[in-house]
């Protein structure tokens, strides 16, 4: 019987470095569920603050490239801390939601406690980074936190606003851009954001009510008062215009001017198969809800966005020595 006991005693430390074991992989796979939280994927929204960097022939200056990389950075931070934001607030409308029901916090994989901090601590890093970056650059970021905690918490219940406000977030990363490297925003650069960004919010828009269908109000309040063919006539409105603007711009006697010659209309092909993709996956794939990551998957997206940036950087960098007329 002795000999029994002592091997019960012995035995039940393997049990307890097995609850140990259990509890330290749990908080070790902590890292990967806040890590889906942040989404990095959706990082590519931020480089339009390269627009800037590149349409200001500034590519050879080594101090706006590192002024630019650290405003990427800090945006990708605020940005990722918004996400985290929405995330807390919109629990109840994920969990409605056929694909969202299944992050981290809304499927309970993410502790919210640690979403919150980690939120906190992005917030303000970011904001330490901008004003330390350029003044001027932290006050366009602080409005870029400002207007996406209005959305949030209001602005995102407001019929066609809510998209409005989405591409006004766009615009301000482009003009962000500019700001960070000491030059001011062009007109055209703020208008060709615009219509893009607002062909990509009624995308999305579109997408999540056909996904959702007749439960398209228990996962977004504005969706009810949307129909398909407003969305699908909003979404003609902003890719025409968005073609147009683009057009205009590269034939701009400003832009002439600036880059010696008018080749950069060379590039509105690029534009238009782009916005003729994204159409195409809209209406003929089912695609389109999560834009940005359509720009990392969708292979002809990836391809003519390379193309399309080649050729604007041998334009401006190069084209009166490249091309012959």
């Amino acid at each position: 019987m002795g000999e029994l006991n002592v091997r019960i005693r012995l035995g039940s430390p393997g049990a307890d470095e097995t609850d140990a074991g259990a509890v330290l992989a749990k908080n070790t796979t902590v890292w990967r569920p806040l890590l889906t939280s942040l989404r990095p994927y959706q990082w590519v929204k931020n480089s339009l603050l390269f627009g800037g960097l590149i349409f200001s022939r500034s590519l050879a200056d080594t101090n706006a490239v590192w002024l630019t990389v650290g405003a990427f950075f800090s945006f990708c931070m605020a940005s990722s801390g918004i996400y985290l934001l929405n995330d807390l607030r919109d629990l109840v409308e994920d969990r409605a939601h056929p694909l969202k029901r299944l992050r981290p916090l809304a499927s309970g994989a993410l502790n919210p406690t640690v979403a919150k901090a980690t939120m906190a601590v992005l917030m303000v890093a970011a904001l330490i980074c901008g004003f330390r970056l350029r003044t001027n650059f932290g006050w366009t970021l602080l409005a870029y936190v400002l207007i996406n905690l209005a959305y949030s918490i209001r602005l995102k219940r407001v019929v066609i606003l809510e998209v409005m406000i989405v591409a006004v977030c766009f615009v301000v990363r482009a003009v962000a851009g500019a700001v960070v490297i000491g030059v001011s925003p062009s007109s055209w650069l703020v208008l060709c954001t615009l219509m893009l960004a607002l062909l990509v919010g009624f995308g999305k828009r579109r997408h999540e009510k056909t996904l959702m269908n007749t439960s398209a109000r228990n996962h977004r309040a504005s969706l009810e008062q949307y129909t398909l063919q407003f969305l699908d006539l909003m979404m003609a409105i902003s890719a025409g215009a968005a073609v147009v603007t683009y057009a205009l711009y590269t034939m701009a006697e400003e832009t002439v001017r600036r880059f010696g010659s008018g080749h950069l209309v060379l590039t509105v092909p690029f534009v238009v198969y782009g916005i003729f993709r994204y159409l195409f996956l809209i209406h003929q794939s089912s695609a389109g809800g999560d834009p940005s990551r359509l720009f990392v998957t969708d292979r002809p997206t990836i391809i003519n966005c390379v193309l399309w940036i080649s050729v604007v950087c041998v334009i401006v960098y190069g084209s009166n020595q490249w091309l012959p007329w």
